[in-house]
């Protein structure tokens, strides 16, 4: 159960704010959808349009990483933090831009590998090794 409000389609009508920033996420993603992360932001207008401009730069525009992959990093590193929603959204966004059941049991295997390692590094305090230090 959420520990804040989601707000419906008909309260979000009458927030100009809230409206704009929903109307905005319909048009981007090319949805009448709008999930429930906004819909509980939407509590705080201006958080939701900060966080809402701020995946756009970030999760939307052109950039150097492709979209799947985006989406795949996104799910590892919900994984790795304990979020399951984001894990459910983010794997079904990954989905819709074409991620194969090989390519989800591939990430799978690789963000527990990268678990157990980071762990048993972790664990034992091993150094960095100098080759691997940025050099300036």
């Amino acid at each position: 159960m959420a520990t804040t409000r989601l707000l419906s389609d008909a309260e979000v009508e009458e927030i100009p704010a809230v409206k704009a920033v929903f109307d905005d996420i319909r048009a981007t993603r090319k949805s009448d959808f709008v999930n429930n992360f906004w819909r509980g932001l939407a509590n705080d207008p201006p958080a939701l349009k900060r966080i809402w401009e701020q995946l756009k730069v970030v999760m939307v525009a052109d950039s150097a990483i492709d979209p799947l992959t985006k989406e795949m990093i996104y799910i590892a590193v919900s994984t790795a933090n304990g979020c399951s929603y984001c894990v459910h959204s983010h794997t079904a966004a990954a989905r819709a831009k074409g991620m194969t059941d090989a390519q989800h049991g591939e990430l799978v295997s690789i963000i527990g590998l990268a678990g157990q390692t980071n762990h048993l590094v972790t664990a034992m305090q091993i150094p960095v090794d100098p080759q691997f230090e940025v050099k300036s």
